[in-house]
């Protein structure tokens, strides 16, 4: 039989002290375009979902604006009472 398994529980225990001492690095994220904003141009109020980001966004009245995430987009252009500003 082999031995490698106290090699690997050596291991696996010298990278978790290692990774447990140092405090985790937030990166900002970086969006490859703006985003949008969208005007709603129904009758009462809409609630969408995106379906990228999967954030919801709510129109509560008739030519309310909001700005969407840009992967959100393409997909809030289907909706025929959303209009895109530009």
């Amino acid at each position: 039989m082999c031995n490698c398994g106290n090699k690997r529980s050596g291991f696996t225990a010298g990278t978790s002290a290692t990774l447990s001492n140092s405090a985790p690095i937030k990166q900002p994220v970086q969006k490859m375009w703006p985003d949008t904003n969208f005007m709603y141009a129904g009758q009462s109020a809409l609630t969408v979902t995106g379906n990228i980001t999967g954030k919801r966004y709510r129109f509560s009245a008739p030519g309310e604006q909001q700005l969407v995430d840009y992967r959100d987009a393409a997909a809030m252009m289907t909706v025929p009472v959303l209009k895109r500003i530009i």
